[in-house]
């Protein structure tokens, strides 16, 4: 109920509704608000093929026809706030996710690393907390309940400026915040493409 009630705060209750509800059959992104600011982004997963943008790469633990909204939108102080909803994943299990700088694609690696506000200099994946953090990415880790819809919400001190993430992956399991594994958490299951 709280959750719901969170929701409901957030956009409207008709709006909140429309979120959770009306995700088209097949993904699509849109940008959305005064001076395209904000965004929306909404798809069903499916199996890979060229042109989608929701896509399942582990299709028991995000089955295809589950569904995920990301909303991002400026947030006061020049932060940044993103919204990730899901409907239909596994019930009552937990679920990492993060935004990464490209697009989704035929892996789940061709979404890249996360994207970083300021990007670690040591190439490769990030794993030190300096950079791997959730003031620096942006993290959306959530528990789904006993219908399998999930919600996630963060705000981070930074807007996008010359550089943009491409995508939200989701990704196995809560994110790890220990030194040599921050960031990390899992397998990528599932990834929606975001027009940040």
């Amino acid at each position: 109920m709280r959750r719901k009630s969170t929701i409901a705060a957030l956009f409207g209750m008709g709006a909140a509704l429309t979120l959770l509800t009306t995700t088209p059959a097949v993904a699509s992104t849109e940008a959305t608000a005064a001076g395209g600011s904000a965004v929306i982004a909404r798809g069903t997963f499916e199996p890979y093929r060229p042109g989608a943008t929701a896509i399942t790469y582990n299709q028991e633990l995000a089955r295809p026809g589950s569904r995920a909204t990301v909303v991002a939108f400026p947030a006061p102080n020049n932060g940044t706030r993103v919204v990730l909803l899901t409907q239909g994943l596994v019930p009552h299990r937990e679920y990492g996710a993060h935004a990464h700088v490209n697009a989704c694609g035929a892996t789940g690696a061709a979404a890249g690393p996360h994207y970083q506000n300021v990007v670690d200099p040591k190439p490769g994946t990030s794993t030190d907390p300096a950079y791997a953090n959730p003031r620096n990415e942006i993290w959306l880790d959530f528990t789904t309940d006993r219908e399998g819809n999930g919600f996630a919400m963060t705000t981070v001190p930074w807007r996008f400026t010359d550089r943009h993430a491409g995508s939200v992956v989701i990704h196995e399991h809560h994110t790890h915040t220990d030194p040599g594994h921050a960031g990390q958490a899992g397998d990528r299951l599932a990834c929606i493409t975001v027009p940040f």
